[in-house]
């Protein structure tokens, strides 16, 4: 944050606010007829399906700022939303952005956070077309509504994976979460400590699946031009094991996942052996990957098979098998919602 060169909100107001912030931002995408400016933006989709997703995300439980730095804030608050978008198979359109903002706030932190918002927004072809700012007395809160449209035959919902459905994830899991206990560790080894800086060398990948995660467009775009449109997708958010869940319940299917099937990086694995934490139980609960998670028919096992960066992890059973995680020595346990729940006390 700017803590010399301030310029402070109310020296802009509301209204200024947001004209500063949102100047030159211009609308690239057909479907947005009129975006900041007026009492409402105007959208038109034509003969499509219009996806709807909203983020809120507050100072002290979804972000700390002591490590993370507004652009990238900005960033990330964007990608969150756009997940959602792509794991409805849809391609996400427009966002409006709302901002509440106390007084230890100022313009430049702002536009720090607007840059990387509106990077964002460019990689994803997204336009910013709205929103709204207002003071606070408990620090930074961001609202963030996506639009995305989706044909009406391919939006892929929760409850559509059927039994012997392929397991698949994008990517590799646990990462985000051992960013997450690296910042924390370092917080409290040098919090006082001025002079001394963290060592995060050889640990940049594990910082920026954290700090600076990227939603799988690249995923979705490559099941499309396979042709393949999946039985059930998620985003993983809350952790592998909770969304896996999630889809299960929903499609009253039972399944089976293979521990040495996971995907797991280098990094995590060598930083949770340092935490004395169980990796496989990191890769399946730590949540903020946001990659995705989604099932196919067996038929398609060897087109997903032949796609980059794309993991079969085990297969959906009857409903009366459970959910369980076979272990590396063919045991069996029982999965469990164990992923962050951000109204737990």
């Amino acid at each position: 944050m700017h803590e010399k060169n301030r310029t402070e909100i109310a020296t802009l107001g509301e209204f200024g606010l947001i004209k500063h912030l949102t100047q030159g931002i211009t609308l690239t995408n057909p479907e947005s007829k009129y975006g900041i400016g007026d009492d409402a933006a105007v959208l038109e989709f034509p003969k499509k399906q219009v996806l709807v997703t909203t983020d809120l995300l507050m100072e002290g439980i979804h972000f700390d700022l002591i490590y993370t730095p507004l652009k990238h804030l900005g960033y990330k608050s964007a990608m969150v939303n756009f997940s959602d978008i792509y794991a409805m198979n849809g391609k996400p359109k427009q966002i409006t952005v709302s901002l509440a903002v106390s007084k230890r706030f100022c313009i430049e932190d702002l536009e720090d956070f607007y840059d990387g918002l509106k990077l964002a927004c460019q990689r994803h072809q997204v336009d910013i077309v709205g929103g709204d700012t207002t003071s606070s007395v408990t620090g930074l809160a961001i609202s963030i509504t996506c639009i995305g449209e989706a044909d009406g035959k391919n939006v892929v919902y929760r409850n559509g994976a059927k039994e012997t459905d392929l397991i698949c994830v994008s990517g590799d899991l646990g990462a985000a979460y051992m960013g997450l206990q690296l910042m924390e560790r370092e917080k409290a080894v040098f919090q006082g400590e001025k002079e001394v800086q963290p060592d995060f060398a050889g640990k940049e990948y594990l910082l920026e699946r954290f700090l600076k995660p990227e939603a799988r467009k690249d995923i979705i775009e490559q099941l499309a031009h396979s042709g393949i449109i999946p039985n059930a997708m998620m985003d993983i958010s809350d952790g592998l094991s909770s969304e896996l869940m999630h889809i299960c319940s929903q499609s009253h299917v039972g399944c089976r996942i293979y521990e040495d099937r996971i995907p797991i990086d280098y990094q995590t694995a060598v930083m949770a052996e340092e935490f004395n934490m169980n990796l496989t139980t990191c890769a399946l609960n730590g949540g903020e990957d946001y990659e995705l998670l989604f099932t196919v028919p067996l038929t398609k096992h060897e087109e997903i098979s032949q796609l980059k960066d794309i993991k079969i992890i085990g297969h959906i059973t009857k409903p009366e098998l459970g959910c369980a995680l076979v272990t590396r020595d063919g045991n069996e346990l029982t999965l469990k919602a164990q992923g962050w729940n951000p109204l737990k006390g």
